[in-house]
């Protein structure tokens, strides 16, 4: 067996990264909580990356359903819990990395993981998880790394100080725990991110937009592809090394889209246009879920 040697490892990241910069991604802490599609592949880019103070968090097992996006996910991980099987292949690839695993538990320890770890990567798909998520960050003062339920790759980074989602895109949570939050709450909250996606990209030209209806009427399960998926991931990975090396980013709190279509990034729209396009955008989305 080959003997690990970690400046072997990322000899060739140097050019991309300094030495200096190599070494503050070595001990930067970095949260990644949900580790299945987009988390997942965040989390093979920064460990590969060079990343070794990770915390990662999961509520499942993985599933053969996993197999078209999940980078950890293979046939000898199917039914193993996500972030277990993560962690023991991430140390096949850095054994001198320190992951800590959380379980469904994982909310109950995020005060202590946020008082380090000051970036903070969104693989959920959960309302209730990213309200935890974004409101432990504010109050520790985090960023938030995450992106939308959207058929083209995006990301939006929220900094300390930047409006959360909730305030941002509306949802009907804002001002209300988490212990009270309802069906019909994230049924809204989904609502308002479809809208903000259809509003602000050309997502609506890249998918079957019947089966997209069913999916936002909550008849069908969300649709994912790999290379959606794992383009997302990377992205979010490229946020994660700006904020660990303090190197500037363009990506703020609204985000922008990556056509893969037709190569170019597609930014939300000014607002008074906003404001303009947005009651022909929700009675479309209405339709779409009336089928």
């Amino acid at each position: 067996m080959a003997v690990f040697d970690y400046a072997e490892m990322t000899t060739r990241n140097i050019g991309f990264v300094s030495e200096t910069e190599q070494a503050m991604l070595r001990t930067t802490p970095v949260f990644v909580c949900g580790v299945g599609g987009m988390g997942g592949a965040c989390l093979m880019a920064l460990v590969r990356a060079g990343f070794s103070r990770l915390v990662i968090a999961d509520l499942d097992e993985f599933e053969v359903s996993n197999l078209n996006r999940q980078l950890f996910a293979t046939l000898d991980s199917v039914g193993r819990h996500k972030a277990e099987a993560s962690r023991d292949q991430c140390l096949r690839i850095n054994p001198d990395a320190q992951i800590e695993v959380l379980y469904r538990d994982w909310s109950d320890h995020l005060d202590r993981v946020l008082s380090t770890a000051k970036i903070v990567v969104n693989g959920t798909d959960d309302l209730v998880a990213g309200l935890r998520l974004y409101r432990g960050a504010r109050a520790s003062g985090g960023t938030v790394i995450d992106a939308y339920a959207s058929p083209l790759p995006s990301v939006y980074v929220t900094r300390p100080g930047d409006p959360m989602p909730e305030e941002r895109l509306r949802y009907p949570t804002r001002g209300k725990p988490i212990e009270a939050v309802t069906d019909a709450d994230r049924a809204e909250a989904f609502l308002r991110e479809a809208e903000h996606v259809m509003l602000n990209s050309s997502s609506r030209h890249h998918i079957d937009l019947d089966l997209a209806g069913e999916v936002a009427a909550g008849r069908r399960s969300r649709m994912s592809f790999a290379p959606m998926v794992i383009t997302t991931g990377m992205l979010m990975a490229y946020e994660a090394i700006h904020l660990a090396i303090g190197r500037p980013s363009g990506t703020d709190c609204r985000g922008w889209f990556l056509n893969v279509h037709k190569p170019h990034v597609e930014r939300p729209l000014p607002g008074p246009v906003a404001a303009v396009l947005r009651p022909l955008v929700r009675r479309a989305l209405q339709r779409m879920i009336a089928g």
